[in-house]
């Protein structure tokens, strides 16, 4: 029995089938959605969705953050932005992450609100590096 999974972005619909497991990096952690899950809506952190079929993995996508809305049926994946691992860039991470650190070292310290989107920028940022890397 295969769990339907359906990754979007803001600029399009990426992909909609059926596999036996999604794996997702959640912000407290990877999380894997299988047939008969619990449902559950996960905000998701910059890192890697597996899609596997059997013991293989066939499918990886980068995310940069965004939410995954799990049922026992499906899995659907609303990503900030997502891209195909093949199509990621080292050096378009590297950028990223450069230009998310150079804005946290320009934020005003006393203001612990503005620091967490900077914060998860430069985790996002990091993440893509370490994807593109693999």
């Amino acid at each position: 029995m295969p769990i339907d999974v359906e990754i979007v972005s803001p600029e399009k619909r990426l992909l909609a089938r059926s596999v036996d497991m999604v794996v997702v990096p959640g912000s407290e952690g990877d999380l894997a959605a299988m047939p008969e899950h619990a449902p559950m809506i996960v905000m998701l952190r910059g890192g890697v969705v597996s899609l596997h079929e059997g013991s293989q993995v066939t499918d990886r996508f980068f995310v940069a953050g965004g939410f995954a809305e799990i049922t026992g049926e499906r899995c659907t994946i609303l990503a900030d932005e997502a891209t195909p691992l093949e199509r990621l860039s080292r050096a378009d991470g590297e950028t990223r992450l450069r230009d998310a650190e150079a804005a946290y070292d320009a934020a005003d310290k006393s203001d612990i609100t503005s620091l967490e989107p900077l914060l998860e920028r430069i985790q996002s940022a990091r993440a893509q590096v370490e994807a593109a890397s693999v």
